[in-house]
């Protein structure tokens, strides 16, 4: 079995503590559309400067999207989904 990491130890010690796992447990939802927007865009062999220039979308806004630093909104998320030659689907489960 492979030595954990510090940042691993250090997140397995805080996912001990209830508040602190609450909290991020709450942010899933977020942290799943920043995930499947990352494995679109990488799936589909496209940068986020190629991404960028088909959807007119800035290449920082796009990043700071998918490392969770911007909120974006469902026509944003559209216009990704067109640029990546994807269809949008929200779902309440």
């Amino acid at each position: 079995m492979a030595e954990l990491t510090n940042y691993e130890k250090y997140f397995q010690e805080q996912m001990r503590i209830p508040e602190v796992k609450k909290e991020y447990d709450a942010l899933e939802p977020e942290f799943a559309i920043v995930q499947a927007m990352i494995d679109a865009r990488t799936k589909s062999g496209m940068s986020q400067q190629e991404l960028s220039a088909r959807t007119g979308i800035t290449q920082a806004d796009i990043s700071r999207m998918e490392h969770g630093n911007a909120n974006p909104s469902i026509r944003t998320l559209k216009r990704l989904a067109m640029g990546l030659g994807k269809r949008l689907q929200i779902q309440f489960v």
